[in-house]
């Protein structure tokens, strides 16, 4: 059993390797959430094999190999168009009503681009003469998604010094490429004449342009979209607040050696750095702070500034998942100040009430800059 694990899983990781969906899998991580990216591959894989190792041998027999190239090159030119799709200023809300409107996508295309191809038919050889197909199935599955991974740092890595509009581009590009080939691979040669070519092409320039050009005119008159504003000022928040809790902590002169998670400063410095690295959360939500570290002598005054220029940021829009991060790190400041803090905040004046009636003398301070 370990052993067919092991050999379908280094056969696909091999056969992957620098691979097309690899390297869509790396234009998608520069779209969307490593964690739907992932959840996508494993989807797009586990059904796209699955149905290798179950029909894989069959298929042919009722919908041709070629044909079904020649949709996932269509498809593949779809997913091209699709990411060069200007955001507008409800992209944000968009995105929360389709959830996993990025985990299908990513599905998708890894289900049509590794249709016939030879991963999937890896999986159906290896299928042919194993003693546990699920076993197979569950290593094919592991090389995808360790191939997957590997492109998705790469992406990352990219799109944290290349700039979107940039990324975009070559994501599109990546998808039209492999998009163009596999229809000129696969196309009856009668389709194939210089005026079918010119005019497909002429089509998908005039659809680039149509895509793009809400794009350039944004760029160029210098305006930014809610999603990139909402993102940059995450960006300022977290360098500003990095530098004034480095002056909260009290050092290791005063504590001795670093607590680190257990502590209610060293906690709020590892969220922080996990959001000045684009990192989603994966802390444990009930991490156990020492009460100790609460009652430590900081600077109040300090602590206030910090808990107002969190607040400043959260404060028009409490109820938004990407200020999940700001929360936890204002609900430690809170604690820091009146040794417990408040859950939520879904009203902003049932907010400002609960605070006034833990210390109305901070209150006061708070919420007389806030107001301004």
């Amino acid at each position: 059993m370990v052993q067919e694990l092991l050999k379908a899983f280094i056969l696909i990781f091999i056969a992957e390797m620098g691979d097309k969906t690899q390297i869509l899998a790396m234009a998608f991580a520069t779209k969307f959430p490593v964690k739907k990216v992932i959840a996508g591959i494993f989807l797009g894989s586990f059904l796209n094999h699955g149905l290798g190792i179950l029909l894989g041998h069959y298929i042919s027999n009722f919908i041709p190999i070629n044909t079904i190239q020649i949709v996932a090159g269509f498809a593949f030119v779809g997913f091209s168009l699709w990411t060069l799709k200007s955001d507008d200023e409800d992209e944000e809300e968009e995105a929360e009503k389709s959830k996993f409107g990025a985990v299908i996508t990513v599905a998708l295309a890894f289900f049509i681009g590794e249709l016939g191809d030879k991963t999937q038919l890896t999986a159906i050889t290896l299928s042919i003469d194993a003693v546990y197909p699920l076993v197979i199935l569950a290593g094919s599955v592991s090389g995808m998604i360790a191939t997957g991974v590997l492109g998705i740092i790469v992406g990352k890595k990219l799109g944290d010094k290349i700039p979107e509009f940039t990324m975009k581009i070559i994501a599109a590009s990546i998808f039209m490429f492999f998009g163009l080939t596999k229809l000129y691979e696969t196309l009856p040669d009668s389709y194939l004449t210089p005026l079918n070519i010119i005019l497909f092409l002429a089509v998908l320039v005039v659809a680039v342009v149509f895509l793009l050009r809400p794009e350039i005119i944004r760029r160029r008159q210098g305006r930014q979209t809610l999603f990139k504003k909402t993102s940059k000022d995450l960006y300022d928040y977290y360098n500003k607040i990095q530098s004034d809790i480095g002056e909260i902590c009290l050092g290791t002169e005063s504590c001795g050696s670093c607590k680190g998670n257990s502590c209610v400063v060293g906690h709020t410095k590892i969220l922080i750095q996990k959001g000045l690295n684009e990192e989603e959360l994966l802390l444990d939500e009930s991490v156990d702070i020492n009460e100790k570290t609460l009652e430590k002598k900081y600077d109040k005054n300090k602590v206030i500034e910090s808990l107002i220029t969190t607040l400043e940021v959260i404060k028009d829009d409490p109820s938004n998942p990407k200020y999940e991060n700001l929360h936890k790190i204002r609900k430690n400041l809170e604690k820091i100040l009146f040794g417990k803090s408040i859950e939520n905040i879904e009203v902003w004046s049932d907010y400002s009430s609960k605070f006034t009636k833990m210390d109305s003398e901070i209150a006061d301070k708070v919420f007389s800059v806030l107001n301004n």
